[in-house]
Protein backbone atom coordinates (compact mmCIF):
# COMPACT_ATOMS: atom_id res chain seq x y z
CA UNK A 1 0.00 0.00 0.00
CA UNK A 2 1.50 3.62 -0.83
CA UNK A 3 1.81 5.84 2.09
CA UNK A 4 2.50 8.54 -0.25
CA UNK A 5 1.44 9.26 -3.51
CA UNK A 6 1.54 12.51 -5.56
CA UNK A 7 0.41 13.12 -9.36
CA UNK A 8 1.41 15.55 -11.57
CA UNK A 9 1.49 18.21 -8.97
CA UNK A 10 1.98 22.09 -9.25
CA UNK A 11 2.82 24.99 -7.00
CA UNK A 12 3.37 28.05 -7.90
CA UNK A 13 3.26 30.67 -5.26
CA UNK A 14 1.43 33.71 -4.84
CA UNK A 15 4.60 36.09 -6.07
CA UNK A 16 5.03 33.55 -9.08
CA UNK A 17 7.67 31.13 -7.92
CA UNK A 18 7.04 28.02 -9.47
CA UNK A 19 8.37 25.62 -6.85
CA UNK A 20 7.06 22.30 -8.28
CA UNK A 21 6.92 21.58 -11.92
CA UNK A 22 4.34 18.08 -12.89
CA UNK A 23 5.92 15.73 -10.06
CA UNK A 24 4.97 12.29 -9.83
CA UNK A 25 6.02 9.38 -7.33
CA UNK A 26 4.67 7.41 -4.86
CA UNK A 27 6.48 5.90 -1.17
CA UNK A 28 5.19 3.02 -0.04
CA UNK A 29 4.47 2.18 3.70
CA UNK A 30 7.44 1.37 5.89
CA UNK A 31 9.62 3.38 3.09
CA UNK A 32 12.83 5.16 4.01
CA UNK A 33 13.36 7.67 1.78
CA UNK A 34 15.82 10.66 1.43
CA UNK A 35 14.57 13.78 -0.83
CA UNK A 36 18.05 15.81 -1.82
CA UNK A 37 18.52 18.80 -3.72
CA UNK A 38 19.88 22.31 -4.01
CA UNK A 39 18.28 25.00 -1.64
CA UNK A 40 14.66 25.70 -3.71
CA UNK A 41 14.70 22.66 -5.31
CA UNK A 42 11.60 22.02 -3.71
CA UNK A 43 12.05 19.88 -0.88
CA UNK A 44 10.42 22.20 2.00
CA UNK A 45 6.98 22.64 -0.29
CA UNK A 46 6.84 18.59 -0.44
CA UNK A 47 6.65 18.59 3.32
CA UNK A 48 4.59 21.65 3.55
CA UNK A 49 2.14 19.99 1.09
CA UNK A 50 1.97 16.15 3.11
CA UNK A 51 1.02 18.26 6.33
CA UNK A 52 -1.50 20.55 4.08
CA UNK A 53 0.81 23.94 5.43
CA UNK A 54 0.26 24.66 1.28
CA UNK A 55 -2.11 23.13 -1.24
CA UNK A 56 -0.91 22.56 -4.65
CA UNK A 57 -1.91 24.86 -7.63
CA UNK A 58 -2.60 21.28 -9.75
CA UNK A 59 -2.26 17.82 -9.18
CA UNK A 60 -3.24 15.61 -6.24
CA UNK A 61 -1.31 14.64 -3.00
CA UNK A 62 -2.26 11.65 -1.02
CA UNK A 63 -0.99 10.22 2.33
CA UNK A 64 -2.25 6.82 3.91
CA UNK A 65 -4.83 6.33 0.78
CA UNK A 66 -6.54 9.76 1.41
CA UNK A 67 -6.50 13.09 -0.82
CA UNK A 68 -5.02 15.16 1.54
CA UNK A 69 -5.16 18.30 -1.07
CA UNK A 70 -8.94 18.70 -0.99
CA UNK A 71 -8.87 17.64 3.23
CA UNK A 72 -11.42 20.24 4.79
CA UNK A 73 -9.43 22.74 6.89
CA UNK A 74 -11.70 21.04 10.44
CA UNK A 75 -9.32 17.88 9.51
CA UNK A 76 -5.96 18.99 9.00
CA UNK A 77 -5.09 19.24 12.75
CA UNK A 78 -6.02 16.01 12.94
CA UNK A 79 -3.79 15.11 9.92
CA UNK A 80 -0.96 17.12 11.28
CA UNK A 81 -1.15 14.38 15.03
CA UNK A 82 -0.79 11.29 13.00
CA UNK A 83 2.51 12.35 11.08
CA UNK A 84 5.56 13.09 13.30
CA UNK A 85 7.70 15.95 12.33
CA UNK A 86 11.57 16.15 13.35
CA UNK A 87 13.24 19.83 12.65
CA UNK A 88 16.60 21.27 12.02
CA UNK A 89 16.33 23.53 14.90
CA UNK A 90 14.78 20.97 17.36
CA UNK A 91 11.75 23.61 18.39
CA UNK A 92 11.70 22.49 22.51
CA UNK A 93 9.51 24.53 24.56
CA UNK A 94 12.76 25.68 26.54
CA UNK A 95 10.19 25.93 29.58
CA UNK A 96 9.64 22.46 30.02
CA UNK A 97 12.00 19.72 30.91
CA UNK A 98 12.32 16.81 28.31
CA UNK A 99 9.02 14.84 29.66
CA UNK A 100 7.04 18.13 29.19
CA UNK A 101 7.57 18.54 25.68
CA UNK A 102 7.25 14.89 24.88
CA UNK A 103 4.41 14.84 26.77
CA UNK A 104 2.66 17.67 25.44
CA UNK A 105 2.50 16.64 21.99
CA UNK A 106 0.37 14.36 23.79
CA UNK A 107 -1.50 16.58 25.38
CA UNK A 108 -2.77 17.83 22.18
CA UNK A 109 -4.39 15.04 21.01
CA UNK A 110 -6.07 14.99 24.31
CA UNK A 111 -4.40 11.34 25.58
CA UNK A 112 -4.99 10.58 29.77
CA UNK A 113 -2.87 11.49 31.96
CA UNK A 114 -2.27 7.58 32.80
CA UNK A 115 -1.92 7.07 28.92
CA UNK A 116 1.22 10.08 28.95
CA UNK A 117 2.89 8.92 32.25
CA UNK A 118 2.90 5.21 30.59
CA UNK A 119 4.42 6.33 27.21
CA UNK A 120 6.60 8.95 27.64
CA UNK A 121 8.64 7.14 29.85
CA UNK A 122 9.29 4.39 27.27
CA UNK A 123 9.56 6.73 24.55
CA UNK A 124 12.29 8.16 26.22
CA UNK A 125 13.97 5.10 26.61
CA UNK A 126 14.00 4.25 23.27
CA UNK A 127 16.14 7.35 22.18
CA UNK A 128 18.20 6.88 25.40
CA UNK A 129 17.25 9.56 27.40
CA UNK A 130 15.51 7.94 30.61
CA UNK A 131 17.70 9.60 32.64
CA UNK A 132 17.48 13.06 30.76
CA UNK A 133 13.22 13.23 31.99
CA UNK A 134 13.64 16.43 34.02
CA UNK A 135 16.28 18.21 32.76
CA UNK A 136 15.89 21.53 30.54
CA UNK A 137 16.49 21.72 26.79
CA UNK A 138 19.07 24.03 27.69
CA UNK A 139 21.08 22.17 29.71
CA UNK A 140 21.21 19.22 26.62
CA UNK A 141 23.62 18.79 24.16
CA UNK A 142 22.48 18.90 20.20
CA UNK A 143 22.39 15.54 19.75
CA UNK A 144 20.33 14.97 22.69
CA UNK A 145 18.33 17.76 21.93
CA UNK A 146 17.41 16.25 18.44
CA UNK A 147 16.95 12.71 20.46
CA UNK A 148 13.58 14.47 22.62
CA UNK A 149 12.82 15.86 19.02
CA UNK A 150 12.75 12.37 17.91
CA UNK A 151 10.93 11.08 21.04
CA UNK A 152 8.53 14.18 20.64
CA UNK A 153 7.58 12.79 16.57
CA UNK A 154 7.40 9.13 17.66
CA UNK A 155 5.08 9.55 21.21
CA UNK A 156 1.79 10.08 19.13
CA UNK A 157 2.65 6.71 17.02
CA UNK A 158 2.80 8.15 13.96
CA UNK A 159 2.62 6.38 10.34
CA UNK A 160 4.34 8.45 9.07
CA UNK A 161 7.72 10.89 10.12
CA UNK A 162 9.00 13.79 8.09
CA UNK A 163 12.85 14.98 9.23
CA UNK A 164 13.63 18.30 8.16
CA UNK A 165 17.57 18.58 7.82
CA UNK A 166 17.50 16.53 11.31
CA UNK A 167 21.15 16.14 10.91
CA UNK A 168 21.63 19.66 9.86
CA UNK A 169 23.25 20.98 13.29
CA UNK A 170 24.90 17.90 14.43
CA UNK A 171 28.41 16.84 14.20
CA UNK A 172 29.24 13.77 12.13
CA UNK A 173 28.86 11.53 15.10
CA UNK A 174 25.87 12.73 16.56
CA UNK A 175 24.57 12.75 13.34
CA UNK A 176 24.78 9.03 12.45
CA UNK A 177 22.89 8.18 15.72
CA UNK A 178 20.07 9.92 14.89
CA UNK A 179 20.13 8.21 11.50
CA UNK A 180 20.72 4.78 13.17
CA UNK A 181 17.77 5.93 15.78
CA UNK A 182 15.45 6.53 12.60
CA UNK A 183 16.88 3.71 10.89
CA UNK A 184 16.03 1.83 13.89
CA UNK A 185 12.40 3.50 13.97
CA UNK A 186 11.99 2.37 10.77
CA UNK A 187 12.61 -1.36 10.97
CA UNK A 188 9.69 -0.70 12.85
CA UNK A 189 7.17 -0.38 10.18
CA UNK A 190 7.01 3.12 10.54
CA UNK A 191 7.45 5.38 6.88
CA UNK A 192 10.13 8.39 6.97
CA UNK A 193 10.88 10.87 4.47
CA UNK A 194 14.17 12.95 5.57
CA UNK A 195 14.99 15.94 3.45
CA UNK A 196 18.87 16.23 3.77
CA UNK A 197 21.97 18.22 2.49
CA UNK A 198 24.16 15.40 4.17
CA UNK A 199 26.17 13.67 1.57
CA UNK A 200 27.92 11.21 3.80
CA UNK A 201 24.81 10.11 5.43
CA UNK A 202 22.87 9.47 2.36
CA UNK A 203 25.78 7.59 0.98
CA UNK A 204 26.28 5.47 4.04
CA UNK A 205 22.26 4.95 4.56
CA UNK A 206 22.23 3.34 1.26
CA UNK A 207 18.41 3.68 1.06
CA UNK A 208 16.01 4.79 -1.59
CA UNK A 209 17.41 8.70 -3.18
CA UNK A 210 14.27 10.88 -4.46
CA UNK A 211 16.51 14.22 -6.10
CA UNK A 212 14.82 17.37 -7.02
CA UNK A 213 16.37 20.51 -9.07
CA UNK A 214 14.28 23.40 -10.29
CA UNK A 215 10.79 22.05 -8.73
CA UNK A 216 11.58 18.22 -10.79
CA UNK A 217 12.12 15.06 -9.93
CA UNK A 218 15.76 14.53 -11.68
CA UNK A 219 16.67 11.24 -10.23
CA UNK A 220 14.62 8.30 -7.93
CA UNK A 221 16.86 5.54 -7.36
CA UNK A 222 17.07 2.64 -4.71
CA UNK A 223 19.78 1.68 -1.92
CA UNK A 224 21.59 5.08 -4.23
CA UNK A 225 24.33 7.59 -2.66
CA UNK A 226 24.23 11.46 -3.12
CA UNK A 227 25.46 11.70 -6.23
CA UNK A 228 24.84 9.21 -9.03
CA UNK A 229 28.85 8.12 -9.42
CA UNK A 230 29.41 6.08 -6.26
CA UNK A 231 32.95 6.92 -4.76
CA UNK A 232 35.97 4.26 -4.50
CA UNK A 233 35.78 4.73 -0.49
CA UNK A 234 34.18 1.88 1.15
CA UNK A 235 31.64 2.34 2.43
CA UNK A 236 30.18 1.58 6.62
CA UNK A 237 26.11 1.17 6.34
CA UNK A 238 24.61 2.47 8.90
CA UNK A 239 21.64 0.44 7.78
CA UNK A 240 23.07 -2.97 7.14
CA UNK A 241 21.20 -5.32 7.53
CA UNK A 242 23.24 -7.45 9.89
CA UNK A 243 22.29 -4.71 12.72
CA UNK A 244 19.95 -6.01 15.51
CA UNK A 245 18.61 -4.71 18.42
CA UNK A 246 20.48 -6.82 20.41
CA UNK A 247 23.49 -4.63 19.06
CA UNK A 248 22.41 -1.63 21.63
CA UNK A 249 22.40 -0.77 25.37
CA UNK A 250 20.17 -3.45 27.17
CA UNK A 251 17.57 -0.92 28.67
CA UNK A 252 17.45 0.77 24.92
CA UNK A 253 16.40 -2.42 23.33
CA UNK A 254 14.62 -3.67 25.98
CA UNK A 255 12.51 -0.63 25.33
CA UNK A 256 12.20 -0.27 22.07
CA UNK A 257 10.97 -4.13 21.70
CA UNK A 258 8.48 -3.12 24.26
CA UNK A 259 7.70 -0.01 22.38
CA UNK A 260 7.50 -2.43 19.23
CA UNK A 261 5.13 -4.43 20.41
CA UNK A 262 2.96 -1.94 21.96
CA UNK A 263 2.70 -0.04 18.37
CA UNK A 264 2.21 -3.46 16.57
CA UNK A 265 -1.10 -3.64 18.65
CA UNK A 266 -2.30 0.12 18.32
CA UNK A 267 -1.68 0.71 14.96
CA UNK A 268 -4.75 1.80 12.84
CA UNK A 269 -4.46 0.44 9.33
CA UNK A 270 -8.15 2.30 8.06
CA UNK A 271 -8.72 4.89 6.25
CA UNK A 272 -7.10 7.82 6.85
CA UNK A 273 -10.14 10.07 6.37
CA UNK A 274 -12.31 7.70 8.73
CA UNK A 275 -9.48 7.87 11.49
CA UNK A 276 -9.44 11.83 10.98
CA UNK A 277 -13.41 11.46 11.64
CA UNK A 278 -12.94 9.23 14.35
CA UNK A 279 -10.54 11.68 16.00
CA UNK A 280 -13.20 14.61 15.70
CA UNK A 281 -16.06 12.90 17.06
CA UNK A 282 -14.22 11.81 19.51
CA UNK A 283 -12.97 14.86 20.36
CA UNK A 284 -16.85 16.23 19.96
CA UNK A 285 -17.94 13.85 22.54
CA UNK A 286 -15.75 14.79 24.89
CA UNK A 287 -16.50 18.62 24.67
CA UNK A 288 -19.93 17.61 24.69
CA UNK A 289 -19.49 15.89 27.85
CA UNK A 290 -17.27 18.51 29.25
CA UNK A 291 -20.78 21.11 28.22
CA UNK A 292 -23.07 18.46 29.83
CA UNK A 293 -20.92 18.79 33.11
CA UNK A 294 -21.04 22.27 32.97
CA UNK A 295 -24.44 22.19 32.47
CA UNK A 296 -25.17 19.85 35.06
CA UNK A 297 -23.08 22.17 37.72
CA UNK A 298 -25.27 25.00 36.72
CA UNK A 299 -27.98 23.07 37.31
CA UNK A 300 -27.06 21.69 40.36
CA UNK A 301 -25.85 25.40 41.78
CA UNK A 302 -29.45 26.73 41.39
CA UNK A 303 -30.85 23.96 42.66
CA UNK A 304 -28.84 24.10 45.94
CA UNK A 305 -29.75 27.76 45.88
CA UNK A 306 -33.52 26.76 45.65
CA UNK A 307 -32.99 24.28 48.70
CA UNK A 308 -31.06 27.37 50.89
CA UNK A 309 -33.73 29.31 50.07
CA UNK A 310 -36.70 26.81 51.52
CA UNK A 311 -34.40 26.08 54.16
CA UNK A 312 -34.04 29.69 55.02
CA UNK A 313 -38.41 30.41 54.53
CA UNK A 314 -38.99 26.92 56.28
CA UNK A 315 -36.52 28.08 59.71
CA UNK A 316 -38.11 31.62 59.33
CA UNK A 317 -42.17 29.46 59.40
CA UNK A 318 -40.97 27.95 62.57
CA UNK A 319 -39.42 30.67 64.11
CA UNK A 320 -42.90 32.56 64.01
CA UNK A 321 -45.31 29.79 64.67
CA UNK A 322 -42.99 29.19 67.84
CA UNK A 323 -43.29 32.80 68.86
CA UNK A 324 -47.12 32.90 68.10
CA UNK A 325 -46.80 29.66 70.20
CA UNK A 326 -45.44 31.22 72.48
CA UNK A 327 -47.31 34.34 73.02
CA UNK A 328 -50.61 32.23 72.67
CA UNK A 329 -49.34 30.28 75.83
CA UNK A 330 -48.82 33.84 77.57
CA UNK A 331 -52.13 34.98 77.08
CA UNK A 332 -54.06 31.75 78.78
CA UNK A 333 -51.76 32.33 81.44
CA UNK A 334 -53.53 33.44 84.68
CA UNK A 335 -52.06 35.69 87.76
CA UNK A 336 -52.26 33.27 90.72
CA UNK A 337 -53.88 36.55 92.62
CA UNK A 338 -57.16 36.32 90.36
CA UNK A 339 -58.69 32.72 92.52
CA UNK A 340 -58.29 34.58 95.56
CA UNK A 341 -60.60 37.59 94.74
Amino acid sequence: MNMIEFKDVNKIYPNGTRALHDISFSVESGEFVFVIGESGAGKSTIVKLLTCEEQPSHGSVTVGGQEVSGLPDKYVPFLRRKIGMIFQDFRLIPSRTVAENVAYAMEVTGASAKEIMRRVPLVLSVVGLKNKADVYPAQLSGGEGQRVGIARALVNNPRLILADEPTGNLDPVNGEAIMALLERINRNGTTIIACTHDQNLVNKMQKRVLQLEKGTITRDEYCGNYYCVSTDRELNYIGDNSESVSDFPADEAEAFVEFSESTSQTTDRTNLLDSLLQDSESRRKRYSALNRTEEMKEILKKIDERVKQREAMRSQNEMLSSREAQDSSAGNKKDPGEFFE
